[in-house]
Formats: structure tokens, C-alpha cells, sequence
């Protein structure tokens, strides 16, 4: 089971990864317009490059997070860290759902949920 937790963690830190590198560096592109839903002339504005960047470097912390709760901390603090930095983004995906869009939920909470869940049944 502990084997599970690990993969997921590391899912939920990948996936953030890759949502960092979007809103960050390919904000224009066509896969970040088809994700956002919004046109390249609306992602070419200077302040709503900032703004995803901004939301980017969010997600780029998260994923920094759950990495260092795996593989960089003494083993007594591992679960804490990961929990935490999982639950930061089971909530973000909740607000992301309720103001944005319900399939930020499906997409990022659920990951981080069951990851969640594995970590619990691992202990």
C-alpha cells in the first residue's frame, strides 16, 4: 500500500509540474488554450501572462512541496509534509471547481484525494 501512496504523490507532484511549465512558459499555447478554454489573444495580454505566470509558480511550489515530503525530509516528518501539500491541493482544486471550472476537481483533487487515502491505509 505504501508503494501506492508513493505513485500517487508523485502523480499529483508531476501533474503540477506540468501545470507549472503551462502557465509559466507555454501560456500561449494551443494546448494551454484548449485546457483554459480562453483564445491565444486573451492568453497574449501582458497582465494575464502574469497572472497565469504567477498561478504557475503556485503550482510549482505544491509540486516542490510533495517532492520534498517524499524524498528530502527525516522519515518522522514525510506523511505530515505530503498531507499537508496534498490537502493545499485538494483545496485548491475545490475553489478551482466552485469558481472556475468542475473539472479542475476531478482533474487535481481526486489524484491528491486517493493519495491521501494511500497514505492513511499505508500507516
Amino acid at each position: 500500500m505504501e508503494l501506492v501512496a508513493i505513485i500517487f504523490v508523485l502523480i499529483v507532484a508531476f501533474e503540477h509540474i506540468y501545470i507549472m511549465l503551462l502557465e509559466m512558459f507555454y501560456s500561449t499555447s494551443r494546448t494551454a488554450q484548449k485546457t483554459f478554454g480562453v483564445t491565444k489573444d486573451v492568453l497574449e495580454i501582458p497582465k494575464v501572462k502574469i497572472l497565469f505566470a504567477n498561478q504557475g509558480l503556485y503550482n510549482g511550489f505544491l509540486a516542490a512541496g510533495l517532492f520534498w515530503g517524499l524524498f528530502f525530509v527525516p522519515d518522522s516528518s514525510k506523511i505530515m509534509i505530503q498531507l499537508f501539500f496534498l490537502i493545499c491541493v485538494i483545496i485548491a482544486s475545490i475553489f478551482g471547481a466552485l469558481t472556475a471550472n468542475k473539472g479542475i476537481f476531478i482533474k487535481q483533487g481526486t489524484p491528491a484525494i486517493l493519495a491521501v487515502i494511500f497514505i492513511l491505509l499505508s500507516k
